[in-house]
């Protein structure tokens, strides 16, 4: 086993865009194992995925994963050039040569993208009027004549970025995305293949008819039995937060700035839902998705002590026989400790904040997230 396959995945939920991607980066580096690194229980806008890890680690092996590893929260719920900076550290570290990535356009040269790229010294970052990936894309435009404004593509510029600062970089694969872009939310009658957000609006609609062209009949089963979460049931908690702490104690949680966190405290008193409150709080230098990440270290009181920027440990959440036999070879070739189950020790450490991020959610699903679970076998 020398080609080793690396995706960056979320699965929110499974669906046959992911398929395809998996086929085609299989095919494309006739890959020996494909390692997925997956976000945990929160992605990284902000939102609570709509089944939990264990399930949809389960979908990604059914669906030509070989093994599954979590991406620690400390990245997963971050701004992109943070999520991909520990998804490809991870990458790296279990060995993967090779990096397949969905993008809107993957024929951009990424590599003359990542050399332009601004510093955060730049004047250029210092309007108020925009948003900081506007006015990112604004500067990349102008040194380089490409646009950079789709999500897969901005997720594709920062796997290369980090991929970059690699002691030893991996192959890039970037793969034409099927069907509507990342944020569209409509479906043709003929589709069989469309965006995450379009799936989770089917879903809110209840159209199942929509669902079932869209997603493998696995993933049609796991969000008709299993317990879907969203924004909605954890807006009392948030709110309560917001409500309960002094604007000194919010004006210290993670990436609070701006003196956003009078705009998000006013908000939560008159919103009677998230909706409503995501509605109030909105400012143009603060996206939709910058704001559910503020929310949810908010609802986790993670304060500005500055979260670790190296991987420190990869827990794996699932496996076939294929990805079991390269895992136990992946354990001799790397010093970072792999996890098949967390104990206390590694609860009360290292772990502490996935382990926080997922009993929320095990208080609201009553389904055991982490205490001694062991990794799921297909």
């Amino acid at each position: 086993m020398t080609n080793i396959l690396g995706i960056v995945a979320e699965y929110n939920p499974f669906h046959n865009g992911h398929i395809y991607q998996l086929q085609q980066a299989k095919q494309q580096t006739q890959a020996d194992v494909t390692v997925v690194v997956m976000s945990g229980n929160w992605v990284q806008r902000g939102e609570p995925a709509l089944l939990d890890k264990w399930q949809r680690t389960k979908l990604a092996l059914f669906g030509g994963a070989d093994l599954v590893v979590e991406l620690p929260f400390q990245f997963a719920v971050q701004p992109a050039h943070l999520f991909a900076q520990g998804a490809v550290q991870l990458l790296s570290e279990l060995g993967c040569t090779s990096l397949a990535f969905g993008a809107e356009h993957p024929d951009l040269d990424f590599n003359t993208l990542v050399a332009n790229q601004p510093t955060n010294a730049s004047s250029h970052f210092k309007q108020f009027d925009e948003t900081y990936p506007t006015l990112f894309n604004d500067y990349l435009q102008a040194q380089t004549g490409m646009d950079l404004r789709a999500s897969n593509d901005i997720l594709g510029f920062s796997y290369v970025a980090a991929n970059h600062r690699l002691a030893h970089p991996m192959k890039i694969l970037p793969i034409q995305r099927r069907g509507s872009s990342h944020r569209d939310t409509h479906v043709g009658t003929e589709a069989t293949v469309a965006s995450g957000a379009a799936i989770r609006k089917a879903l809110q609609d209840d159209n199942w008819a929509i669902i079932d062209q869209l997603v493998p009949q696995a993933t049609v089963t796991a969000l008709r039995e299993e317990t879907r979460l969203t924004w909605a049931d954890y807006w009392p908690f948030l709110r309560y937060q917001l409500l309960s702490t002094s604007i000194e104690n919010l004006h210290e949680i993670y990436q609070m700035s701006e003196g956003i966190e009078y705009r998000l405290k006013q908000a939560a008193l008159t919103s009677p839902n998230f909706t409503e409150f995501l509605r109030s709080a909105k400012t143009k230098r603060f996206t939709y998705a910058r704001l559910q990440r503020l929310c949810v270290y908010v609802l986790m009181q993670i304060d500005r002590v500055a979260l670790p920027t190296t991987v420190r440990y990869a827990r794996v959440l699932g496996f076939n026989h294929s990805g079991q036999e390269y895992l136990n070879r992946a354990k001799k070739a790397t010093e970072l400790p792999l996890i098949a189950r967390v104990t206390d020790d590694w609860i009360n450490g290292p772990y502490r904040l996935d382990y926080q991020a997922g009993l929320m959610r095990q208080l609201l699903s009553g389904a055991d997230q982490d205490r001694l679970l062991h990794p799921v076998i297909v």
